[in-house]
């Protein structure tokens, strides 16, 4: 089945093709529970299992075929909508499929998507139940700046770093941070003519690479922090927050990320609420008010002492460990977002180890190009606790006995990806 989609970039209506699946096998009728947005991310496959393991009928979109969260038996129907391949949908398909599913809830977990429903909540909300935090907490939480200056406020510690808008002004942040430093966009995701583009943060240890850094993010014409580099432990509190009450918390250290800096846990474990980080992460979240789920990440320095990172307002890659470890948090989102009772969550397992088996493997190889750089263990170690997570009780991303189709599409994925590089 295929649907006509009017879309209109630069002033120019153009005819688009929504394609659109629903196995027989799958098949079921009436209003659609959940909509899933950016169906390629792992968050996004959870959030599927969770609510269709439930008995919810559940969408899926994106703008890519054949990926993982299409293949889940939980996934009953799939939408493809036009697209460059990345994950940012135009609002006259969203607003179609809406139409066709008469979805409930609309969850959505990229920075794109989470910028394209911000800017049109008001439109969408005629018609579903938006799964994020309302403004004026949703814009603060998006803005790095706004975030660590309330923090400051609250008494919480956060990283030395001055706002800089060009590349001459590089050599007076040198000389206030010093090297190495860390230099992070004010927002993640960034608008532009032709679409958007999601710009991430990038370790500095010499002038010219700062002032390289400094020139790819300000030619979106956006200020960046270039912030105090911390090297120590990377712990994260999940929080959800909703009616002046906290429903559920839960607390994961990263033992690796990719990319190494500030990227996604791909080997992670459950752990007891560190009493420091869990105060000042409910303080924050209540002092900015942010309702929903938050994902709210610290990293400690050399003797310990932990400093805000940053806040993600929408669901996060490492939440599988949360949900594994039984904190629910896709179901507790759209219990919310529905208005229905939403269950108080008091305990979890710890101890509980996680893996991305890819993003694991991508972040071992890259210690041989990074070798010697500050954070970047030596290449051997490397290799031999890449090897010995194998020998720890585990669980991976994907991999699910009850659902094994996604698994298996991603390691098709992947192998295809591997030669293509040879």
């Amino acid at each position: 089945m295929m649907f006509n989609v009017l879309q209109q970039p630069s002033s120019q209506v153009s005819r688009q093709e929504i394609q659109y699946r629903e196995p027989a096998l799958r098949q079921k009728q009436g209003k659609c529970d959940a909509l899933i947005l950016d169906a390629i991310l792992r968050q996004s496959l959870v959030a599927v299992r969770s609510l269709g393991s439930r008995g919810l009928h559940m969408a899926a979109m994106d703008t890519l075929k054949n990926i993982p969260t299409f293949g889940s038996r939980w996934c009953h129907h799939t939408f493809v909508c036009p697209g460059d391949g990345d994950l940012e949908i135009d609002l006259a398909s969203l607003e179609q499929v809406l139409e066709h599913t008469n979805a409930r809830v609309l969850i959505t977990s990229s920075d794109a998507n989470v910028e394209l429903v911000h800017q049109h909540r008001q439109k969408l909300e005629n018609r579903v139940c938006v799964a994020l935090a309302k403004d004026p907490a949703l814009s603060i939480a998006l803005d790095k700046e706004q975030t660590l200056e309330i923090a400051r406020q609250l008494g919480l510690h956060i990283p030395r770093a001055v706002t800089i808008k060009s590349e001459g002004e590089v050599a007076a942040a040198v000389h206030e941070i010093g090297l190495p430093a860390v230099i992070k966009p004010v927002r993640s995701w960034v608008k532009e003519k032709q679409g958007g583009v999601r710009v991430t943060g990038q370790l500095v240890v010499t002038v010219e690479e700062a002032q390289q850094a400094v020139a790819n993010l300000t030619q979106y014409g956006i200020a960046v922090l270039f912030q105090q580099f911390l090297s120590g432990r990377r712990e994260a509190m999940h929080m959800f927050y909703a009616r002046d009450q906290f429903y559920a918390r839960f607390a994961q250290w990263a033992k690796r990320t990719w990319p190494p800096l500030g990227g996604a846990s791909v080997l992670r474990q459950s752990i007891a609420i560190p009493a420091d980080i869990g105060e000042q992460a409910e303080s924050l979240i209540r002092a900015i008010n942010l309702e929903g789920y938050s994902e709210v990440e610290f990293r400690r320095d050399s003797v310990g002492i932990p400093y805000l990172m940053e806040i993600n307002a929408r669901l996060s890659a490492s939440v599988e460990l949360a949900v594994c470890s039984g904190v629910d948090f896709p179901y507790l989102l759209y219990q919310w977002a529905s208005g229905d009772h939403i269950t108080m969550v008091k305990a979890y397992r710890t101890g509980i180890w996680m893996r991305y088996l890819r993003g694991d493997l991508a972040a071992t190889l890259v210690t041989f190009r990074q070798r010697g750089r500050p954070g970047v263990m030596p290449p051997l170690r490397a290799l031999l606790e890449f090897a010995s997570a194998f020998a720890i009780p585990m669980k991976y991303d994907y991999f699910n006995w009850k659902d094994p189709a996604p698994a298996l599409l991603s390691a098709v994925h992947f192998a295809r990806h591997a030669a293509e590089l040879h």
